[in-house]
Parts: C-alpha cells; structure tokens; sequence
C-alpha cells in the first residue's frame, strides 16, 4: 500500500467516523421505534419479582412485589425515550464502531501484527458484551434491591423515579462493560512494553484488596454471596489479564551465563 500523507489519514479517518455516524443513526431509528414494546419487560425487569435471574436463584433475591417508577417531570418520559434508544444504539453498533477502528490502523501494522490486533479487537468487542450482560443480570439487580429495601426510617416510604432508575442502570450496565474490557487494556500496554506478565503477578495481592474493595462498592450490601458474585468475575478478569499480556522484553532469551 502507497504510503498515505497526514491528509490522507485524516481524510480516511473522517470517512470512518462518518460511517459510523450513519450506522448509528439508522440503528437510532429503530430503536426508539422498537423501544416501546421491550422498554417494560428489559429495561424495567429487575423491578418486577418474577425477572428471570431472581428465579434462576431460586430464593428471596429480588423485591418482594413489584417496584413501581414514577415520573414527576413533564419532559421526562420522552427525554428517556430518546437517550434509552441512544445508549442501546451505541451497544449494537459497538461491534461495527471497532472493525472501522480496525480498518483505519491496519495499513499501518506490520504483517506479524494484524493477527493479534485482529483478535484483540474481537476479543474486546466480545468482552464488552459479556461485561454489559454481567451488569444487566447480576450487577444492576443486586443495588436496586438493596437501594430499593433499604430505609433510613420506618416512616419514609420509597418512590422511584424515572430518571434515578436509568441513570442507575445505565451506569451499571455500561460500567460493567467498561471494566470488562481489563485484559485487552493489559494486552495493549504489555505490547507497548508498558507492563508485563511478572508485574501483574507480582501485583495480585494487592489487586485482590482493591478489587474487593470495588465490589463492596458496586454491592454495598453486607450479604457475601452478593459482594462474591461481583468480586469472582472481576478477579477472573485480573487472571485473565495476566494469561493476555505480553512484553516484547518477556520474550527476549536470557543471557547465558556459562558463556562469560
């Protein structure tokens, strides 16, 4: 391939961009039509008791009896509408966003690396969604039981509104996602000679602390087996992270010592 001037590259990148732009808006589209025969039993299904990851659990994990949402602001209602549709529309064009990252940086790979680009861009793709599902099923349901039963005082009654609930679930969900993309960042900074396979190894005790520390805020409760359920896959990932990550330094021979 010719080599590209900084204007040519810029030229590729604004065409990018703007496929993905269109991509998104078509999807947009759908979305807030489609949002109104899903918005009740997805977005609003840990409120109900009968949500499906209360009943795999088979006990007492959700409410006992449905949360109602309330909206006290006119706009409200349509203003959620339209972001609702936006923040799903960015989740099912997240695959397409990365292969146009994908298709602007591999003219300037070497042929020894597009494969592991490659890969990690579908891996992190794939992480993303399983991040998103982990805060959706397991995550989200968890805090809106304990915000939901928790009381300050016997005589304060709780009313959940509207625009408290999506922000809480969007956060969650989309967080989640985020955090799941841990050993693709690991992979990236141990191919920059950033970190490295012995670091993350030697870091784990103190790894261990902070991710329990982020599950207990993630799950403020003071149950195990919820602070368990959000610590595990974190861990998990940190595990994960070592496995990925590989430094150029890692893979050097080591010096021959019976030769000096």
């Amino acid at each position: 391939m010719p080599d590209m001037s900084f204007w040519d590259h810029l030229e590729e990148l604004r065409w990018c961009l703007f496929r993905v732009i269109i991509a998104l808006v078509i999807v947009l589209v759908g979305c807030f039509f489609a949002l109104p025969y899903v918005f009740d039993d997805f977005i609003l299904g840990p409120t109900h008791p009968d949500f499906f990851m209360y009943r795999l659990l088979g006990f007492a994990y959700g409410p006992a009896e449905k949360v109602d949402i309330i909206n006290i602001n006119v706009a409200s209602q349509f203003l959620t509408h339209i972001s609702t549709a936006l923040w799903i529309s960015l989740v099912l064009v997240f695959p397409y966003l990365m292969y146009q990252v994908w298709v602007f940086v591999k003219p300037a790979l070497y042929p020894k690396e597009i494969k592991g680009v490659r890969a990690a861009f579908a891996g992190g793709t794939v992480l993303f969604y399983i991040g998103c599902a982990v805060g959706y099923i397991v995550v989200f349901p968890i805090i809106f039981k304990f915000l939901t039963q928790y009381r300050i005082g016997a005589e304060v009654t709780n009313q959940i509104n509207l625009n408290s609930y999506m922000s809480i679930f969007l956060t969650m969900v989309f967080v989640m996602g985020l955090v799941f993309e841990l050993p693709v960042l690991a992979w990236l900074l141990g191919a920059l000679g950033v970190i490295n396979k012995k670091q993350l190894k030697s870091w784990r005790r103190y790894a261990l602390v902070v991710l329990l520390i982020l599950a207990a805020v993630i799950t403020p409760t003071g149950d195990p087996f919820t602070l368990m359920v959000v610590f595990i896959p974190l861990y998990l990932l940190y595990e994960f992270s070592i496995l990925l990550c590989r430094n150029p330094k890692d893979e050097d021979p080591e010096p021959d010592e019976s030769a000096a």
